[in-house]
């Protein structure tokens, strides 16, 4: 997997998901700057309703030992990749609000 791809990290000790944009993948571990996937539909949600942030994604570093498996935020059959639930929740492309994120502007969508 190459650095700019949404995917989806899987981690043990304590069993954990997240979501997120990978920024780096080496010996040492995994880059990701992204959300708990237990926060992700209210973290979308907050966008929908044009609100202020409660929640934003963080850079997170999880070394290598902790990572069980990594995939690519993909639909599998009829299960929607969370991009897809973001725009099915707020009507927009998740990697809108990733560059407004990137470009300082970490507000609500315009």
């Amino acid at each position: 997997m190459e650095p700019g791809a949404l995917v989806l990290v899987h981690l043990v000790g304590p069993k954990e998901k997240y979501w997120g944009l990978l920024r780096s993948l080496g010996t040492a571990g995994v880059t990701v700057r992204g959300i708990d996937v237990d926060l992700f539909d209210d973290w979308a949600r907050q966008y929908r309703a044009g609100s202020e942030p409660e929640l934003g994604l963080a850079t997170l570093f999880f070394p290598l030992h902790r990572v069980e498996k990594i995939f690519e935020d993909a639909r599998v059959g009829s299960v929607a990749a969370y991009h897809e639930r973001f725009l099915d929740i707020v009507g927009r492309d998740v990697r809108d609000v990733l560059r407004a994120e990137a470009d300082g502007r970490a507000g609500p969508l315009n």
